[in-house]
């Protein structure tokens, strides 16, 4: 609710860093959140580093806990013989 209205948007752009020209132009975009995931206006502001401090975990993290076999090398795991 509080990225739908262009004026928010701007808003929390300028509070995230962003100057007032590119906060204005940016919020102004007519693509959807999806379209602007990887763009410059995210990738510069909402880092993983501010996603992290607030709490959220990466899905790389959480994939490597629950399959941790994937983080050793090939040759340490047990070897079938083929009989």
């Amino acid at each position: 609710t509080d990225w739908k209205k262009p004026e928010r948007k701007r808003k929390n752009l300028m509070r995230l860093g962003i100057d007032k020209d590119h906060a204005y132009a940016w919020s102004r975009t007519r693509k959807g959140g999806w379209r602007i995931a990887q763009s410059p206006i995210l990738t510069t502001t909402i880092t993983l580093l501010r996603l992290k401090k607030k709490g959220y975990q990466s899905m790389l993290e959480i994939y490597m806990e629950l399959n941790p076999s994937l983080c050793e090398p090939p040759y340490t795991r047990t070897v079938r013989t083929v009989v």
